[in-house]
C-alpha cells in the first residue's frame, strides 16, 4: 500500500529514504513510523523507552505524532538527546522547554527525562543519564540531521564512533552554533551557548529504530553528503548507511540534491 505523499523510495547501504510531497507529509509519515513501533512495543512491554529530538526539523513530526490517537504514552520513558551548558529550562532555546511546548506538555508519558543544564554538575549528569539510558534501554529513536552533518551535539570533530561513553561534554562549532542563529532560536551567533551534553554515536545506534525527519533546503546539501560521502566523522551522519534499523524521511527540498 502506497503512502500518502510518498514520491520516491530509495536505499543506501543499510539505510531507507523516503521522500515525500511537502514536509507535512513527511512529518505524518515519520510520525505514524513511530507510532507503529510505539505500539508494538507497548503490546508486549509494560515500558517503552524512546529518545525524541528537537529543533525545527522535528517540528512536522512531533506535530502528527502528539495528535494521533492510540499512541500508547502511558508506557512510554522518554529521553532527550542533548542540552546546552548554562541555560536553563526556561530559556527560549532550551531542549527542555522546546520538549515540554510539543510533547510533554501535549500527551502524558509515563515518565520523561530531562538533561540538566546546569554546567556545575556537567559530569554528574552525564554519568546518571547514561545509567537511566542503560536501564530502560530505548528502543526507539527520533533524531535529524545538523547542517555540519551532526547527529545530536556530535560534531565532526566530536564524534566518536567508538566512543566508550553514552554521554559527553562537547564543544559546538560554528556551523553548529549558526544553524542555531538560522532556525531562530538565538538572534546572534554570540547567544549561542559554546558547550552542551550530547548522546554519543554509539548511544545512539545502540537504540533498533531510528527515524530521521529532515527537511528543508539548508539541509540539501548534507542529506547528500550523508548518503553518498565515505562514512567517516566528517560527517557524522553518514555512519547511519550501517544501522538497518534507519529511514530517514524528506521533503522535495532536502532531497533536491539526491540523485535522479
Amino acid at each position: 500500500m502506497t503512502r500518502a505523499g510518498l514520491v520516491r523510495s530509495l536505499r543506501f547501504g543499510s539505510l531507507a529514504v523516503e521522500v515525500y510531497e511537502s514536509s507535512e507529509a513527511m512529518g505524518q509519515a515519520a510520525a505514524e513510523a513511530a507510532a507503529s513501533r510505539l505500539r508494538e512495543l507497548a503490546a508486549t512491554s509494560e515500558t517503552v523507552g524512546a529518545i525524541f529530538a528537537t529543533g525545527a526539523s522535528q517540528m512536522a513530526t512531533l506535530n502528527a505524532l502528539t495528535a494521533m490517537p492510540g499512541v500508547p504514552w502511558d508506557k512510554v520513558v522518554g529521553f532527550h538527546m542533548d542540552e546546552y551548558l548554562g541555560i536553563s529550562d526556561q530559556h527560549p532555546a532550551s531542549f527542555r522547554r522546546y520538549l515540554r511546548e510539543r510533547l510533554t506538555g501535549k500527551v502524558k508519558m509515563k515518565q520523561f527525562y530531562g538533561i540538566d543544564g546546569d554546567e556545575s554538575k556537567a559530569e554528574e549528569t552525564c554519568r546518571k543519564y547514561a545509567e537511566l539510558l542503560r536501564q530502560h534501554q530505548p528502543q526507539l529513536c527520533l533524531l535529524g540531521i545538523g547542517e555540519n552533518g551532526h547527529l545530536a551535539f556530535n560534531d565532526p570533530a566530536e564524534a566518536d564512533f567508538n566512543d566508550t561513553h553514552d554521554l559527553k561534554i562537547v564543544s559546538l562549532d560554528e556551523r553548529c552554533r549558526q544553524q542555531q542563529v538560522n532556525e531562530g532560536w538565538f538572534g546572534s551567533v554570540a547567544e549561542v551557548p559554546r558547550r552542551a551534553i550530547t548522546l554519543t554515536i554509539p548511544a545512539l545506534l545502540r537504540v533498533p529504530r531510528l527515524i530521521a525527519s529532515v527537511p528543508g533546503e539548508r539541509k540539501a546539501h548534507i542529506v547528500r553528503r550523508t548518503l553518498t560521502e565515505e562514512i567517516s566523522t566528517r560527517c557524522p551522519a553518514t555512519i547511519m548507511r550501517n544501522h538497518s534499523g534507519t529511514t530517514i524521511y524528506l521533503d522535495p527540498a532536502s532531497a533536491a540534491e539526491l540523485p535522479s
